[in-house]
């Protein structure tokens, strides 16, 4: 039974699935995720250690671009396995040292429980700290996009804002995006899911077709 809830413990959440719910206590309070965030998107990232080089200048990055993620309808909640006065002074020391406040929830997950929950321990990586994980949630708590970093390499914020939009415009407008797609850019019409449709893309001068199965238009 212990092994059984062992192998639970460290199975991995997927691209689809429901975010894991917890309790946890932040520097903005105690939350409940399910009940955090309501009709938002948040962005759950994990930073191995406060007062580290390369976290500082992670989530100073987040700090500075706070703003475009709300325009985004989209929260931040950061996370280390680090206590809360840990974080408490970190987050003083950075603003007193840079002019950047971390003003959004940083998780204080000195027993690991969120980190196991989200797969962010990685043990060829750390045992003991988080790799650089950004879940992407949206309203409906559903996972929708994960990335992973090693401990020492740092995010892409263009990445990371590019790709939540991304999904944004997908939802609202059923298309899919090509590579290395931008805001304005054309986006990729699903295909053809039979004989009539393909016949229909055949003859459609609305959009920019390659053939039947890739067309482009604007939005």
């Amino acid at each position: 039974m212990e092994e059984r809830q062992e192998i639970q413990m460290n199975v991995m959440p997927r691209i689809g699935d429901q975010a894991p719910d917890f309790e946890a206590m932040t520097t903005k309070g105690k939350i409940k995720f399910s009940e955090y965030a309501q009709d938002k998107w948040v962005l759950l990232f994990s930073h191995p250690a406060d007062f580290t080089p390369v976290c500082t200048t992670e989530m100073s990055g987040f700090a500075k671009r706070k703003e475009e993620f709300a325009a985004l309808n989209t929260e931040l909640m950061g996370l280390s396995i680090d206590s809360i006065h840990s974080h408490l002074a970190w987050v003083n020391n950075v603003r007193e040292k840079t002019g950047v406040y971390f003003d959004f929830p940083i998780i204080a997950d000195i027993d690991m429980k969120v980190a196991k929950l989200y797969g962010m321990l990685q043990p060829n990586e750390s045992e003991t700290a988080a790799v650089r994980a950004v879940f992407f949630i949206d309203p409906s708590k559903k996972i929708r996009l994960i990335m992973y970093y090693p401990l020492n390499v740092g995010r892409n914020m263009d990445e990371i804002l590019r790709a939540l939009k991304a999904l944004q415009v997908s939802d609202e407008n059923g298309v899919a995006m090509p590579l290395n797609w931008t805001p304005g850019d054309k986006v990729i019409i699903p295909p053809p899911k039979n004989l009539d449709e393909m016949n229909q893309r055949l003859e459609d001068t609305s959009c920019e077709r390659i053939d039947f199965y890739l067309c482009k238009k604007s939005l």
